[in-house]
Parts: structure tokens; sequence; C-alpha cells
């Protein structure tokens, strides 16, 4: 292969020249965020290109192969076997190329670009009755393309099997820059009247028919032999018996022999019925025993998963998080469907009764409401991301995730398999689709030293030999990658290795196509990332407690499984959807930083302009702290490397007019009326452009300290104080009613309290960057709120709950912080734990709005407002899902104004807009920030957000007086 240090600069300038408009991205930022996938590895690329075109894909192949630079095609980044990485060009195709390009109803299929998330494409056909099949985990945000490299199945495999089994026909461009065709009877030329490639395509053809004529007896003896036998080339689709499918040949070769730029698919119809099981085992042996009798009832899906992440989901999101599983420590979800409900459901009812005589079974249910049902599915298919950091802390990888045998085997092999485990001396969390006999399991690999890694590699060989043994496969859907390729001669002759060879060579001579891969393969320990130089010294002020290596080991949290790449589904990551790049990605930012800790693409430390720039759209909504299966924290993150970079220098002017806010608050309180005179002229947008806040929005009106004091004073009760009101910042400076309404409605609900209205829990400054200053304000709070009082602290504004819950005691790291957090609820968590019983507010709206504070979302799980306001009798809360956009400091700083309408356009927007304008809106929002956000989108309608204590005040309800 030719040497893959030839410079860029001829390759770049031959682009341009050739693509005009193709965007091509080098440099340290661009290299470093692709570095990863999900995987073990970290290879860095020259250089990563954006294409929007088949056109450009032609131009970029047929220009590396002269500059003899490698292509890596990529869709969403998700391998976990090595799979999406290469050292010469990356091909996002996720970007541009994500369009669907028709849809057939009648016929049953779908013409799809490379870069179509499998979610996009579900939902355009759902339209029809219809459905791709093939379902992974990551169905939103992984892409057809991938899915085609890896020949990926997922969770209802059972039923549909793997992605091959569903293409009709592939639209590739080869290593040098030909378009052709690939279907169920061979390879044609994309256009038949270029000549030349006719010919090339024929001659590929012909070479590829003669290395089959020549290789029957092994591909017929080898291949194909259990359901998900993906491991190598497929080249038992090329058989004569087989028709010599080309595009079922291609699927699964992991972009080693050509570049897949579109495909036609088959789609199936949607089932009118299903029900789901959930039953459990003591272990996920018993499980698999069942596995045969399960498989006669023609199921769906048959999932399986174990104890440890059902507890690291529980401890990461409450314990609500996860429920409907009977008692065990192993699970399995089944799946039945058909056309009548009443049917399934007495199938599944049967299905029940014959497994618990059995006896293998600790219990089992069916599973009816659909809220249950999606939460447990969720469980399921975050599997990857919460077995990697679990409760306890400890780290787990992939490397040996994907194993698979028949499912008649899935019991024998599991048993051997935990005894090879606990024989070198490793851990394992197992979970996986059992019906199919595939099994993910993630090891606690010691991957950072030689000892650890020789170790690894040891385990490896002996684990390929034990599948092998037991008829089975390195991969059941993630392909070999980096991870299994080197495994490949375990598995199969050296006649069969020789075969795949002369294939690869056929397509891509040079080798050029994401080489390492299969073919040639990389050694399994090479290029790991976990395999670092001397990392960057590293002295925080946060405390990261939950991360053995502090900063080092929280950036290292993220292993690449990308839920933050998701369009739908919780709220993270906002920033990503509304841009779509990677480096707008929680993913990305992360791996960026773990780059700035290693000292790799990254090497200015904390003064890195690209770490900088990646977090600068940043929302710091720590929606990513809860949705995000591994917990990585990146307004955290963020608010360190703010200020590590800012230390000693001068900072943007909106961290010292925003991030000073409490201060400035307060003084203004003291000559509100003046004040906000003066900030409602030309004076006004002048100070905001030199305070770098945008003039783009009104600035809220400051709030005189006689109203505080008056809302405060009318809302006393005389009656023993059972709690601490801690009246924050906001709340103080611009909305002091809500103070006085919630002391009333706290005090309705068997709460009365007394009011704290001088303290700061410091956010401004967290979010600013602003540490030591946000250090010295929680000081003093702390010094006032530890004072051996254990009442609760509630606090209405739910970002500063949430800075106080956990900000506080991460930045301070002292016991009395950590006391001081345990007492604060915000004021939905009050009400929800501490109201007395019967408790039940008057006059409530049939409907609500409901925009959920970020902060309170990703903080206090189980205590959000939609909860309690249907537990009081709402019947309908219709809630905005996702981020306001404004966020904080964020949206009002000039050069964020655009994204924080972008982000407001994917949720909170459409809400507002479908509100009916001849019924009277009744809109939600305790967030001051959230508030502010929907009196700037539709405050000129008449639609002002109310707090929910706003909402709740008896002094509002018919027959109360103030």
């Amino acid at each position: 292969m030719t040497d893959t240090t030839t410079a860029l600069e001829p390759l770049v300038a031959r682009l341009a020249e050739t693509a005009p408009g193709l965007r091509v991205e080098t440099g340290p930022g661009p290299t470093g965020l692709y570095a990863y996938d999900a995987s073990n590895y970290r290879v860095p690329p020259r250089a990563v290109v954006f294409p929007r075109s088949d056109d450009d894909v032609v131009a970029v192949l047929r220009a590396c192969r002269d500059a003899g630079v490698p292509v890596t095609a990529r869709g969403g980044g998700t391998s976990m076997a090595g799979n999406a990485v290469g050292p010469g060009v990356v091909l996002d195709f996720s970007r541009y190329m994500n369009r669907i390009l028709d849809i057939d109803p009648v016929a049953r299929t779908a013409r799809v670009q490379a870069g179509v998330v499998l979610d996009a494409l579900r939902s355009a056909t759902a339209l029809h009755g219809l459905t791709f099949g093939p379902d992974p985990s990551s169905h939103s945000r992984c892409t057809l393309g991938g899915m085609i490299g890896n020949d990926a199945c997922g969770n209802r495999s059972v039923r549909y099997g793997r992605t091959s089994s569903h293409i009709e026909a592939l639209e590739i461009v080869t290593a040098d820059g030909v378009r052709a065709v690939a279907d169920r009877t061979g390879l044609r030329a994309a256009d038949p009247n270029d000549t030349d490639a006719v010919q090339r395509v024929a001659r590929v053809e012909a070479d590829v028919r003669r290395l089959i004529d020549a290789n029957l007896a092994p591909i017929r003896t080898e291949l194909g032999r259990i359901p998900r036998q993906v491991s190598g080339y497929q080249l038992h689709h090329l058989l004569p018996e087989h028709g010599f499918d080309m595009a079922r040949a291609l699927v699964g070769t992991e972009g080693s022999c050509a570049v897949v730029t579109a495909a036609t698919v088959r789609l199936v119809a949607t089932a009118q019925a299903s029900t789901l099981l959930t039953l459990g085992y003591d272990d996920v042996v018993d499980a698999a025993e069942d596995v045969p009798e399960i498989l006669r009832w023609n199921p769906t899906a048959v999932e399986g998963m174990d104890e440890a992440i059902v507890a690291t989901m529980r401890a990461r999101r409450g314990p609500d998080s996860v429920t409907g599983l009977p008692e065990g420590r192993a699970w399995l979800y089944v799946e039945l469907d058909g056309d009548n409900q009443a049917a399934v459901d007495g199938r599944a009812a049967e299905l029940l009764h014959v497994l618990k005589a059995q006896g293998r079974m600790t219990g089992g249910r069916v599973v009816q409401s659909p809220v249950e049902r999606r939460s447990l599915w969720r469980v399921r298919e975050d599997g990857a991301g919460l077995a990697a950091r679990l409760v306890d802390g400890g780290e787990s990888w992939p490397g040996w995730e994907d194993a698979a045998v028949a499912p008649e085997n899935l019991a024998a092999y599991l048993r051997d398999f935990r005894k090879l485990l606990a024989a070198h001396g490793l851990t394992g969390v197992l979970y996986g689709h059992f019906g199919a006999g595939c099994v993910h399991v993630r090891i606690d690999f010691d991957l950072a030293t030689d000892t650890g890694r020789a170790a690894a590699r040891r385990f490896l060989g002996e684990a390929a030999t034990l599948v092998v043994s037991h008829g089975g496969t390195l991969s059941g859907e993630h392909g070999d990658g980096r991870a299994r390729g080197e495994l490949l001669q375990v598995m199969y002759s050296h006649r069969m290795i020789g075969a795949f060879a002369a294939f690869k060579e056929i397509f891509d001579p040079e080798g050029l196509l994401n080489p390492g891969v299969i073919v040639a393969p990389a050694r399994l320990d090479a290029d790991l990332a976990l395999h670092a130089p001397e990392l960057l010294p590293v002295e925080t002020l946060f405390s990261f407690p939950h991360d053995e290596d502090g900063f080092a080991g929280a950036v290292r949290r993220c292993v690449g499984v990308g839920r933050c790449r998701s369009d739908t589904g919780g709220v993270m990551c906002p920033s990503y959807r509304a841009t779509g790049e990677e480096n707008a990605s929680t993913r990305g930012r992360a791996r960026l930083l773990q780059e700035m800790v290693r000292g790799g693409t990254v090497q200015d430390g904390w003064r890195s302009a690209e770490v900088r720039d990646a977090l600068d759209l940043c929302l710091s909504c720590k929606a990513c702290s809860s949705d995000c299966p591994v917990g990585v924290d990146m307004a955290t993150y963020k608010a360190e490397f703010l200020h590590q970079h800012y230390k000693g220098r001068i900072r943007p002017r909106s961290h010292y007019s925003l991030g000073w806010l409490p201060l400035t608050s307060t003084l203004a309180g003291y000559a509100a009326r003046p004040v906000n005179a003066l900030l409602r002229g030309p004076v006004g947008k002048l100070l905001a452009r030199l305070g770098g806040v945008t003039t783009k929005r009104r600035i809220p009106a400051f709030a005189s300290r006689r109203a505080l004091r008056r809302a405060l004073r009318t809302a006393r009760t005389g009656e023993p104080a059972k709690a601490l009101l801690f009246v924050d910042s906001f709340t103080r400076a611009f909305r002091p009613e809500v103070a006085g309404a919630a002391s009333r409605v706290l005090a309705d609900a068997g709460i009365p309290c007394t009011a704290e209205d001088d303290l700061c829990c410091g956010l401004t400054w967290v979010s600013t960057g602003q540490l030591s200053v946000a250090r010295r304000i929680m000081a003093r709070t702390v010094a006032r709120l530890d004072n051996g009082d254990d009442r609760p602290v509630i606090v209405a504004e739910p970002s500063c709950a949430a800075a106080l819950k956990r900000d506080v005691p991460e930045l301070l790291g002292t016991p009395a912080a950590r006391r001081v957090a345990s007492r604060v609820h915000t004021f939905t968590g009050a009400l929800t734990d501490l109201a007395a019983p019967g408790w039940a507010p008057r006059g409530l709206p049939d409907d609500v709005v409901l925009q959920t504070h970020c902060h309170e979302y990703a903080t206090f799980k189980g205590r959000h407002p939609r909860d309690l306001l249907s537990r009081l009798g709402v019947r309908k809360v219709e809630e905005a899902e996702g981020c306001c956009g404004l966020a904080g400091n964020f949206g009002f700083e000039a050069q964020h104004y655009d994204t924080s309408m972008a982000v407001a356009d994917l949720a909170l927007k459409p809400r507002l807009d479908g509100i009916d304008q001849d019924r009277r809106a009744v809109v939600v929002a305790d967030g001051f920030s959230c508030a502010t956000q929907i009196d700037h989108l539709a405050g000129d309608r008449g639609i002002r957000a109310l707090h929910l204590a706003e909402l709740l005040d008896p002094a509002d309800q018919p027959g109360e007086t103030s």
C-alpha cells in the first residue's frame, strides 16, 4: 500500500478544482473528533470530507487513489469494532448525504442515501404502514450506510434477520472512482453510456465469478452456517444457487471493497398488534436455556440483559426509570405480534404459563402500559453505554462484544464463556439478542498498561477458539473491524482467508479502502485509545468525585455510542440538534477534551482554541448528565475548561456582564425604576453591545427591593416554619411575585416556610467558568445554611436548585456542602415529597403547556412538573420536550442568539405556535430563562409563562382573598 504520510496539500488543492464547494477539513479539531468511533481504537485521520453528492465521492476517491491516501467511509460513527476510523481521509455521509430519495409503498421499497438515519426512514415509511425491519439499539442515530457496512441486525432480528436480507441494490463508487450498481444478479455500471466504466465493472464481475468458481467447496461449507455469521465477507451470496447476489455480498464488507452512496431497501409491514413480556431469572444462563422454547412461539424479539445494566440505569436516572421488571438478576424481553390484540395477548398468557412450568423463571409478566414498554426498551437500547460505566464507577470495554452462536447452543456457550472470564480474572456485563444467539458483553479489560493489554490479547484469542468450538462466529452484527479481523484465522481456513483477500483485491487492488479491516488486518491491540502517552497534568477546581482519575476520568466517560446525535427522545444534545455538527455534540466535545488531556491532535492544553470553539455552543443544559448512558456532564467540563482557559487572561465581555448578574441585579434593585427606564432606551442597547449581549432581546425589567419585601410579607402565615425558601438571584431580581406565590402554596400544602433572600448559589459564575468567585459565593451560602438546621431547602428556580444540589458539593468538596445539598428540593420536588397527604389545590386548568427546565430534568430524577400536574388533576399536559434555547446566559450572548432561536424552533416554538388562540392558554415554566424565552417567542400574542407556584397560588383561586 502507498505510504499514508503523503502530503495532503496537493490533494486538497485538487479537490478544490474537481469538486468546487466540497467541504474539506483538516487540523487538530476535525481530526481529533474523527479519530474515534464507539470502539477501543483511536486512529486520527489526515482530513475529514463531507460529500454532498455521488460526484463529490467520485472526486475524492480518484484524488485519493492518485495521492495514495486511504479512505474510510463513515455514518453515525457508532461502530464498536473500529470500522469507522482510518488514517487517511474520512468521508462523513451523515452531514449532507442524508436524503430519502424515494418511497414506493406498493413495491414496499425505499431508495435512500447512505447518511440517512434509520429513525428518519422509519418515520417516513410509517405513514404508509411500513418500516425497515432491522432495528439496532442505535436506531436514533445510526445510518443506513453504517448498517450496510456492518450488516447490522437489531432487537427484532429473530423476525427480520440482518440488513443484507433487506437490500435490493447498492449504489457504489469503486476505489478508482467508478460509479456502479450492485444488485441481486450482479454488478453493472451506473451509466451504461460510460464505456470505460462499463469495461471496468465488467472486469470486476468476471474476476469475482472466477474467484467464486475456484472456491465453491469452502464457501459452501464455511460460510452461512448460522443466522448471525457476519464475520469475514459473505461470499456465499455469490454462489450459483443464490443467483450471484452482488448486493448482499457487499453488505458487511465494512467499506473495505467499495463506498456505498445509496441503497434500495425492502420494507416490511408494521404489526397491527403487539405485546411485551418481561421474564426474570437467577442468571443469564437460565434465561438462555428458555430461548429455544420461546422461539417456537414466533416472537419478534427475544432480548436479554443482566442486573448490572438495570442497577446503573436506576442510579443514573432514578428508581422510577425502570419499572415493569419481575424479580430476578437477569431478564428476557419477549415481544409477540399479530393482527389482533386479543389473540396476541392470549398467546402471551399461554407462553407465560408454559415458561412457568419449565421452572427456570423467577417471575414473569405481560407489560400492558405503553409508558412502561418505552421505559424498558430504553434500558435495553442504552445497554452499551450503561455497561460502559457502571454504578460502582467501574469501566468496561468492547472487543469481544459481538460473538454469536446458534440459539440452541447459547446456554452452553454462556456457561463456558463465564468460566473463561473467571479463569482470566475478568468481569463481563452481558446483554444482547438472545433469540438470535448474539451476546454483547463489555469486559473490564485493563487497556491502559502493557500487562493489561497482553492479558486482553490472550483472552481474546481463547474467546475466539471457544466460540468457534460452539459452532459460532466472532461477530454477529458489529462487524470484525480492528477488534476481530486478526482473529478471523481462528474461525476460517487459510483458503477462505485467501478468498477474502482476493475478493478485496479485485475491488481495491491498492488496498486504500478502510485499510486494517478484515483483510491484512491491523493487530487487535494496535492503536488503542487507552494506550496513551504522558497525560496532561490536570489540577481542577471541580472535584469530579465519581471519577477515579478526576477530570481525565470524567471526559473518558464518553465511549462514543452517540446518543447525543439523536434528533428525538430526551433533551440531549440541543446544540447538535440545531446544527447537525459533530463538534456541537456531547460526543464531539468529549473526544476533543480527551485529545487535550492526552496531548494528541490537540496540543495546546487548556489554552486550546479548538476545544474552546467546540465548547462555545454548549448550552450548559446538563441534559447529557442524565440522557447520556455513561453520564457525561459537559456543562461541568465546560465550566472547568473556561476557568482554566481564561485564568490570568481577559475574558469575553459577557462573562462580566452576565456572569456577575447577581451582584449587578442587587444594585439595580435599589433604583429599579430609573435603571429600567434607562435600559429601555438607546443607552440600554449601547450597554448591551458593550457587554456582549444581544440587542435582539428585551432586557428583563429589574424588580425593586421593596417588591420582594412586599411579596414575602403578604405570604406570611404565622405558622412555625418547616422549611427554608431559598429566594435565588433570578427570583429576587426579576420576579419576586414568584417567591410570594411559592410561600403561599407551600403553606397551603402543609409546608410553611421562612425565606432566605440574600444568598446566592453561584450559578452564573459557574456557567461562565469563574470558579474561584463561585467557590467564595458558595462557601458563604453553605456557612449560612449549614448551621445545625436540617429543614428542607426549597428553591423556586430550578437552575439554582441544581447548582446547590450538584455544583456546590462538587466544587467545594466539603461535608458541609454535601449536607446542604442533601436538603435541597425544587418547588416541584417539595410538593411531590413533602406535601400533606390529601393536599389538592383547586381551580386547576384542564390543559397546560409545560416547559421543564433542563437542569430540573437532569438533576432531580423522578420529580418532574409533568408528573405532579397529572397527579394534581390536570388532564392534559403538553410538554415541549427539549431545551428552550435561552439557557441562562447563553441565549443573551450576541454570538449565540441565532443558535438559541434554532434550539427553540425544535420543540418550544412549535408548542407555542400550536396554542389555540380562541382559548386562554396556560403555559407553565418554572425556569426564569424558559419563561423569558417564551415571552420573547409569544409575548406579543399575549402568552405569558407562569411559574408552577403562580398556577397553584391559593390567593388566585376562586373564593380566596390575598
